[in-house]
């Protein structure tokens, strides 16, 4: 229905998400990800999931023919206050972008097909909660990628974590992870203990400077494996996992159940 895709096109074109799908820097083209992460608490959540899960096929069309070259939607398992991320990528800022008009589709339609669009959207709230109404609230960021092991091996299961980071000193920790951390996740993938594994920076968007994020096909091998990786990283070399620590010491963890990529 086009009042659904057109929901989720405004939707998309406010977001700025996640979840990333990383790529080694050296191994193929840059990747950058517009994410939106949703505070929902106007109704049931599983009503903006139905809104989403309408587009799938579209939203998968413009993987297929170049719009975009990622797309996903996923859902909070455990952590702070978002509980959605809406996010596609792109190889340039500038293809970002354009993959934002793609996802919100032809919006050149004249004033009055808008207006029977507005209607529609009226008459749908007296059937129930409408995506804006569940999802009313949500945080804006651009990401790239900038280290990882990933591609089409990501899980189910998701684990991010939100550094707040020393801006002098983030270059520092970027190679930390590019010379200590990422031999051992990328150790971790190969073996398949875990699916995948991302580090990003920041664009654009709020106070987090720096995203990590691992993927497993369940949460509780997630888990263990993240302590595992944790274990690996300090204790074979506790001073670098200190220094990292000062310069991206504050964070915030979430867990997230992967609904849909493409």
């Amino acid at each position: 229905m086009r009042i659904i895709k057109t929901l989720v096109a405004t939707v998309a074109l406010t977001a700025i998400t996640l979840a990333c799908v990383a790529q080694e820097e050296d191994e193929g083209p840059e990747m950058f990800t517009y994410a939106t992460y949703f505070e929902c608490g106007g109704g049931p959540i599983t009503a903006a999931d139905d809104v989403i899960a309408e587009d799938y096929e579209r939203l998968d069309g413009l993987v297929d023919d170049g719009s975009i070259a990622h797309w996903g939607w996923m859902a909070h398992h455990t952590g702070g206050k978002w509980q959605r991320i809406f996010y596609h990528q792109a190889e340039s800022l500038e293809a970002l972008l354009d993959g934002s008009d793609a996802i919100q589709g032809d919006n050149d339609d004249d004033d009055e097909e808008a207006a029977d669009d507005a209607d529609a959207a009226d008459d749908a709230d007296d059937d129930g909660p409408t995506f804006g109404s569940v999802c009313s609230q949500h945080d804006d960021y651009i990401w790239q990628v900038e280290n990882g092991n990933g591609g089409d091996t990501r899980g189910e299961a998701g684990f991010s974590v939100y550094h707040v980071c020393d801006m002098s000193r983030e270059d520092r920790a970027d190679e930390i992870v590019d010379e200590h951390v990422a031999p051992i996740l990328n150790k971790m993938v190969e073996e398949g203990t875990l699916s995948s594994w991302g580090w990003s920076s920041h664009v654009v968007g709020g106070r987090f400077r720096r995203l990590q994020t691992m993927t497993a096909p369940d949460h509780k091998s997630l888990l263990a494996a993240r302590g595992a990786a944790i274990t690996a990283i300090y204790d074979g070399d506790g001073e670098v996992g200190d220094e990292f620590s000062e310069i991206c010491g504050p964070h915030v963890d979430y867990m997230w159940d992967i609904l849909h990529e493409k």
